[in-house]
């Protein structure tokens, strides 16, 4: 390319640049939040804006926000897909302050939530059979572009605004600083018992890793009546899981011995662990049929040994979050159960110093922002 036409493109870009409103200035109203401007991860005050309420749109006030792994990858441009400023969260729940003329299901006042997306195309198979997390245009909730060409900001800010259909009714007992979490963490583990058959009372399902995932998922498996055993590399986390969490038993999976006794004893297992670790163990824990279902991400590829899966007709699977319809009847069984994240509430001057303690795994077991609390003006 010509130094001419170099110059042409730069005096283009920069006339876009001007062109182009700031956060501040997209929208009508004012929002304040923490974002991270660049891969450092560092979160700092910042101030933009929100759209104004559109007909079918619910705006709400953020009072807690959950802090997920994913936010701690997408502040740090780990996946390599991040945008900045990014405002993280995914985990948000707050009050009702308006609502659109068109908005049926909700009123100023209602306890409510948003999880992972805020939008879909609406017209694909995926979305015709509540599927939108799976929806090709699916929209996530921070760090993607919109409908109108913006783009999304989450949930470590002081307003929220989403379309209804991506709005989730909290139950009136469900507190929400531990119920937050569930908008990620307990869809991501509800939604993979409930379609793979893994919650009919008496069958035992093993569960990976008790992290922010696994500890939420001992408790929806214990409510539907499954007997569930922790599966894990760390022998302290024994009594946590059983006396605490009520699991049913524990394997430490580095002990050959109990490996062994436990061979061909589950009917299904929800591994939640993200860093890379060895399948060939666990397929030998399942029965013939069973179905080891994958939650966590790790970063690269993992060893898929085919020949347990063929002489036990077994299953490897993934799944990814869940519909909006799935979400509420998950928050609705959460309330009915009591089932909570266990969650460490902190303010949110203290969000960099979370990070670093997430990235150690030094939290028990989720972060949660009091955002209507601590999240004060610039």
């Amino acid at each position: 390319m010509s130094s001419l036409h170099l110059f042409i493109q730069f005096l283009i870009q920069k006339r876009e640049r001007k062109m182009a409103k700031s956060p501040e200035q997209e929208y009508p109203t004012k929002a304040f939040g923490w974002a991270a401007r660049d891969p450092s991860g560092v979160l700092f005050p910042f101030k933009f804006s929100r759209r104004a309420t559109g007909e079918k749109d619910v705006r709400f006030k953020v009072l807690y926000c959950g802090i997920c792994h994913s936010d701690l990858h997408s502040i740090k441009n780990e996946w390599g897909f991040s945008t900045y400023p990014q405002v993280p969260g995914h985990e948000i729940v707050g009050i009702v302050t308006e609502v659109g003329s068109k908005v049926e299901k909700f009123k100023v006042g209602d306890k409510v939530g948003v999880g992972c997306m805020v939008g879909a195309c609406h017209s694909c198979d995926n979305c015709a059979n509540d599927l939108e997390n799976y929806c090709p245009k699916m929209i996530f909730t921070y760090g993607a572009t919109y409908y109108d060409g913006t783009i999304t900001y989450g949930g470590y800010s002081d307003v929220m605004v989403a379309e209804e259909r991506y709005i989730v009714r909290f139950p009136d007992n469900l507190p929400l600083d531990a119920g937050a979490p569930l908008l990620c963490a307990g869809i991501t583990v509800y939604s993979p018992l409930q379609h793979f058959g893994l919650t009919k009372p008496g069958m035992h399902v093993g569960v990976v890793g008790l992290g922010g995932l696994g500890h939420v998922a001992v408790k929806f498996a214990k409510a539907f009546g499954v007997k569930v055993t922790v599966i894990s590399t760390s022998p302290n986390k024994k009594e946590e899981a059983i006396e605490h969490l009520g699991a049913d038993s524990f394997l430490v999976s580095r002990d050959p011995d109990q490996m062994q006794a436990a061979l061909g004893t589950m009917d299904g297992i929800i591994d939640t662990v993200s860093a890379v670790h060895s399948l060939l163990p666990l397929l030998g824990l399942l029965k013939s049929q069973g179905k080891l279902v994958m939650v966590g991400a790790p970063d690269r590829p993992l060893e898929l040994p085919v020949f347990p899966l063929i002489m036990g007709r077994k299953i490897v699977a993934g799944s990814c979050i869940g519909g909006m319809k799935e979400t509420q009847e998950m928050i609705d069984f959460a309330g009915k159960h009591n089932i909570t994240a266990e969650v460490e509430v902190i303010s949110m001057d203290y969000v960099n110093t979370a990070m670093e303690r997430l990235e150690k795994n030094d939290v028990r077991y989720r972060f949660v922002i009091d955002i209507g609390n601590t999240l004060k003006s610039a």
